[in-house]
């Protein structure tokens, strides 16, 4: 088996430019933290603004070779890469877990997932199609065809460190767009032991660029509005995006987001009760809470919300914590401790407004950033949480009387990512699910990820879809060739 020190070592820590590992300028590090421990795993480069610059230029000067390559070839770079992914899970795992905290069950899983996207956009690659019509009046032809949006910036976050750097890089390279990417500087080894499994699979010089930074914003906001870059596509919080749209707005910038969330999970009298807590238990401690498809209120109708809440809170008091190492373990830690201040906020806010708390409520003692798995009840629609992301393993549960009430409720927000249902009528169920103002509907089911499905939401939640068939379109521009005969 290998050992926690092994797989940190295994990894470069340089940066990854031109297909080259080069120091970052100046020699500047930044430490990456185990957070069950608050110990410094290891240190890696931490890029400058000039570093930024040098890895946009190798993206640039590798776009049009690249965007040559044939669809095929693409494609079994990609299929390389999947294989590697999943040769290597255990270790990929092992070295997610020490970075974010996830219990290693969860790490597998993503590498797994993460894996996917690339098996799914090897198969896309050779997918482009145009299309070839007659004009209206008889005299021309049109042409459509599509071609790599050009050079792409990526940037992604720590909480599926290595599944949002495959949902990305898998249809740019599937299009044939070069890249420079940004991980967060929570979790930067998944990305640059990505790399190194790209360049292995055969990926060219330039094409995948590197950047690990503590200065996000210095770094890459030259690159966006620098102008030879042609693509943003950004996952991460909905304040950050608004920003970042702001900045690509000055070269016009195609984007594409996958921003904040505030899923309601709706149960209704008549709903499996069993299905129900399986699927909130899916929904709200998948990756410990921290995702942005997390059950942020969970709505239960008055006759089922009783039995609801003692089922919930039994079934969240069981849970396991420590580190995501330790055998059995299923709650970790959070990410750091800015995390676990904001849903200690959130929970004393719910509190001193009238909720209940059924089970934990607090902090872990010891090192490492802990906090129980908690049940609320009685949540008063004025609690913060009810508006904010919580991001932690936070279960708030409110009543409902009717479908019209739970629907408005649950759409007043100003988030659009995921709403779940669940109900045994089906005439309610596409009746609601039309209703609710969300990108995705988990519709008896609590999680609603999968690379072959468009993901991604509305209003505040963002803009365009990963995944699926429509996710390498936003890598790709549309050209209209007119001919005339």
């Amino acid at each position: 088996m290998v050992s926690e020190s092994g797989v940190v070592n295994a990894v470069e820590k340089d940066l990854f430019i031109g297909g080259k590992w080069v120091p970052a300028s100046g020699g500047r590090t930044l430490p990456v933290h185990d957070p069950s421990t608050g110990d410094v795993l290891c240190e890696v480069a931490d890029a400058s603004p000039a570093d930024g610059v040098a890895a946009l230029d190798a993206a640039v000067a590798a776009q049009a070779s690249w965007a040559a390559v044939a669809p095929r070839e693409r494609g079994e770079i990609l299929r390389r890469a999947y294989q590697l992914l999943t040769e290597r899970n255990e270790e990929l795992a092992l070295l997610m877990t020490l970075e974010m905290g996830k219990p290693l069950a969860e790490s597998r899983g993503e590498i797994t997932y993460a894996a996917e996207f690339f098996r799914w956009f090897a198969e896309e690659a050779v997918r482009v199609h145009g299309d070839y019509a007659v004009a209206p009046n008889g005299t021309g032809r049109f042409l459509v065809t599509r071609q790599p949006v050009g050079p792409a910036l990526l940037i992604t976050p720590w909480n599926f460190p290595m599944a949002m750097g495959t949902r990305k890089i898998g249809p740019a390279v599937a299009a044939g767009c070069t890249m420079v990417i940004k991980p967060a500087a929570q979790t930067p080894l998944s990305m640059l032991a990505l790399a190194g499994i790209m360049a292995e699979a055969g990926l060219p010089e330039g094409v995948l660029n590197v950047l690990t930074t503590s200065d996000s914003g210095g770094v890459m906001e030259p690159l966006i509005r620098d102008g030879r870059a042609r693509k943003l596509s950004f996952t991460g919080s909905t304040a950050v995006g608004r920003k970042l749209l702001e900045q690509c707005a000055d070269k016009v910038l195609r984007t594409s987001m996958e921003l904040g969330g505030n899923a309601p999970f709706v149960v209704f009298e008549d709903a499996d009760l069993d299905a129900a807590i399986e699927g909130a238990m899916q929904a709200k401690m998948r990756n410990i809470g921290e995702a942005c498809t997390a059950a942020n209120r969970i709505y239960v109708q008055r006759g089922l919300v009783e039995e609801f809440s003692q089922r919930l809170t039994e079934r969240m008091a069981a849970l396991p914590i420590g580190r995501g190492t330790e055998d059995g373990v299923v709650v970790g830690p959070l990410i750091d401790e800015a995390a676990v201040s904001k849903v200690t906020e959130l929970v004393q806010d719910a509190v001193s407004r009238g909720a209940r708390v059924r089970t934990g409520g607090s902090t872990v003692d010891g090192p490492g950033n802990f906090y129980q798995p908690t049940v609320l009840t009685d949540v008063p629609v004025d609690a913060r949480l009810t508006r904010e992301e919580i991001f932690g393993p936070v279960a708030p549960i409110l009543t409902f009387d009717t479908e019209d009430e739970v629907v408005a409720a649950a759409n007043d927000t100003e988030f659009g990512l995921v709403s779940y249902l669940y109900t045994s009528d089906v005439k309610r169920a596409l009746r609601v699910a039309e209703r609710l103002e969300a990108g995705m509907i988990g519709l008896n089911q609590g999680i609603v990820s999968n690379p072959a499905a468009p993901f991604g939401g509305i209003k505040a939640s963002g803009l365009g879809r990963e995944g699926g068939s429509v996710g390498i379109e936003e890598f790709l521009e549309i050209k209209y060739i007119a001919v005339s005969l």
